[in-house]
């Protein structure tokens, strides 16, 4: 990806606060499965495979990244090498490093350079998740953060959502991964039309069948659900053009 689209998302990830991650993983099955369930948390996950491609990522002064998970061995530079240049940067960016090496030495070398935690592969996602909650706990300005629009809250650290009633009762509204996206896709984007196209390329990705009518199918599953939760009206069709969230009082 291009550093100028890099920078423009960013632009949106910060005024979201959206908590962003690199990943430098050079075996795919491995980079693909992370990237994946780590996307699943509501992570923005940048993934590359070079040690070298990866630093370029880190030195564009533009793009804050939240957390690195950086393997150990990388074509270009090693993932010692990246710890070890952020650090001597002062960058406080916290590290975790992934590695077949499990001896005591190499653990400690590993933790000298720099690095945050260290996990051994083969390791299971569950644990990848724990560690990545832990430095989450250690780590400040990494503590959960939310996405309010109107009377909604969507809660990135508990992955749930919830609406105020007119008596100024919260409620937490039961959804699905995708809704949870589709609903943040359309609180970054309030009283905009959102294309059918848009929402399919940014929820599903381009690579799904184009004449899908998964689209309009969604929309009407969380119409339904905020309807339960006396919020009929937000969601809009707008025939010919696509899909709109009607929000009176915006706040961000």
């Amino acid at each position: 990806m291009e550093a100028r689209e890099l920078c423009r998302q960013e632009d949106s990830f910060k005024r979201f606060n959206v908590m962003r991650i690199l990943l430098v993983e050079d075996e795919p099955d491995l980079g693909a499965a992370i990237q994946k369930v780590l996307t699943r948390e509501k992570y923005v996950v940048d993934w590359v495979t070079d040690g070298t491609e990866a630093w370029n990522y880190l030195d564009i002064p533009k793009i804050h990244y939240t957390l690195a998970i950086l393997d150990w061995m990388l074509p270009g530079l090693s993932g010692i090498a990246l710890c070890q240049r952020l650090r001597a940067k002062n960058s406080a960016l916290p590290v975790l490093m992934l590695t077949a090496r499990d001896s005591m030495e190499d653990k400690v070398i590993g933790l000298d350079a720099g690095a945050d935690d260290y996990l051994v592969k083969p390791f299971g996602m569950e644990e990848l998740k724990a560690r990545l909650r832990a430095l989450q706990r250690r780590s400040p300005q990494l503590h959960p953060l939310q996405l309010k629009a109107g009377n909604l809250v969507l809660d990135y650290g508990t992955a749930t959502v919830s609406v105020q009633d007119r008596q100024g009762k919260e409620q937490t509204i039961p959804v699905t991964a995708k809704e949870f996206q589709l609903l943040e896709y359309f609180m970054q984007h309030p009283n905009q039309i959102l294309s059918r196209d848009q929402l399919m390329n940014r929820i599903w990705g381009v690579q799904d069948d184009p004449i899908s009518n998964v689209v309009p199918a969604q929309i009407r599953l969380l119409r339904r659900r905020l309807a339960e939760f006396g919020c009929e009206d937000l969601l809009e069709t707008v025939y010919g053009l696509g899909y709109r969230l009607n929000l009176p009082h915006v706040s961000k």
